[in-house]
C-alpha cells in the first residue's frame, strides 16, 4: 500500500509518541516541532492530504507546542477544510486573538464566517483590517458580504477589484455574474459568465449559469461554448426548467425531450420531469 508524503508524517509523529520515554520524549518533540516547521509538509497537511488527518496533525503539534502560530493557523484552515466550520471560526478566532496575528489571519476568519453565514460577523472583521492591506481574498470576501446586504454598487467595486487581483479570476466572474443575476440584470450577468468562460471554459457552474442568464431573456439556445455530452443534456434540462417556469412549455417539453435524448446515460430527473409535464 501506498502513503502520501502528509500520512507518512502523521504515522511518523504517532510512532514518535508511542515509542518516547525519559530523555527520548524530549527529542521526540523536538523532533514534532521540527516537522510542523517543516514548510513542505504544513503545505502539504493543508492542501493535499485528507482534511481529518491534517486537523489530527496540527492539532497534535498545537498541543506539543501551545505557543506555535503555525500549529494554530494550521489547524485552522485544516478545520474549513474539513467542512467543520463553524469548529474552523472558532480556531481563527483564537488566532485572530493572539497578539502575533496578521491581516491574512484575519481574512481568513472572514472566509470562515462566510461559510456559516455570520455575514455580520465576517463585515466586522474586515472593517477591522487596514484598507493598505489589499489582496484578492480580501476582495472577494468584501464582496460577497456587500452581496448579502445588497449593497450592490460596493459589491461591483470590490468584484472589479478582486478580478483585477488574480491571474486567475473565473471563479470572481462567475460569483458577481451570478450577482447580477440574482438582480434581475440578466444582460450584465451575460457577460460576466461568457468572461468567467473565457478564462476557465471548464468551469460548469459557469455554464449553468450562462444558460439561466439567457432562458430568463427568453434565449433558450445553447450558448456556443465547449461542453461535453452530459452537460449539453444538463444545460439543455436547465433551459427547459427555466422555460416551463416563464410559461413557455411546448419550449420546455422539447428541451426535456432533447436533454433525455442527447444524455449518454438514462437521466433519471430529465426523464421524471417530462413524464409529469405530460401527465398534467
Amino acid at each position: 500500500m501506498r502513503h502520501s508524503p502528509a500520512a507518512a508524517a502523521l504515522v511518523g509523529l504517532s510512532l514518535l509518541a508511542a515509542c518516547a520515554s525519559g530523555g527520548d520524549e524530549v527529542d521526540a518533540a523536538m523532533r514534532e516541532l521540527d516537522m510542523v516547521d517543516d514548510p513542505g509538509i504544513a503545505s502539504a497537511m493543508m492542501s493535499v492530504a485528507d482534511p481529518e488527518e491534517a486537523v489530527a496533525f496540527f492539532a497534535q503539534a498545537r498541543v506539543a507546542n501551545p505557543g506555535s502560530m503555525d500549529a494554530m493557523r494550521g489547524e485552522a484552515a485544516s478545520l474549513v477544510r474539513a467542512n467543520r466550520a463553524t469548529d474552523g471560526v472558532a480556531a481563527w478566532k483564537a488566532v485572530v486573538a493572539d497578539p502575533r496575528a496578521t491581516d491574512a489571519d484575519r481574512v481568513e476568519l472572514a472566509g470562515a464566517q462566510i461559510r456559516i453565514n455570520d455575514w455580520t460577523g465576517a463585515r466586522a472583521t474586515l472593517d477591522a483590517i487596514p484598507p493598505t492591506y489589499e489582496t484578492f481574498e480580501r476582495y472577494r470576501y468584501e464582496a460577497m458580504v456587500a452581496d448579502a446586504s445588497e449593497d450592490w454598487a460596493r459589491a461591483d467595486s470590490f468584484y472589479e477589484i478582486a478580478a483585477g487581483l488574480t491571474t486567475t479570476p473565473a471563479s470572481v466572474l462567475n460569483n458577481w455574474g451570478y450577482s447580477k443575476l440574482t438582480r434581475g440584470d440578466y444582460p450584465a450577468a451575460e457577460r460576466l459568465f461568457t468572461d468567467a468562460l473565457r478564462q476557465d471554459p471548464t468551469l460548469f457552474t459557469a455554464k449553468n449559469n450562462l444558460v439561466l442568464a439567457r432562458g430568463a431573456q427568453r434565449n433558450y439556445d445553447l450558448p456556443v461554448i465547449p461542453m461535453t455530452q452530459e452537460e449539453r443534456a444538463q444545460l439543455l434540462y436547465t433551459l427547459a426548467l427555466t422555460a416551463i417556469k416563464q410559461s413557455d412549455v411546448t419550449l420546455g417539453r422539447g428541451l426535456l425531450e432533447e436533454a433525455v435524448e442527447s444524455s449518454p446515460r438514462y437521466f433519471e430527473e430529465a426523464a421524471r420531469a417530462l413524464a409529469a409535464l405530460e401527465a398534467g
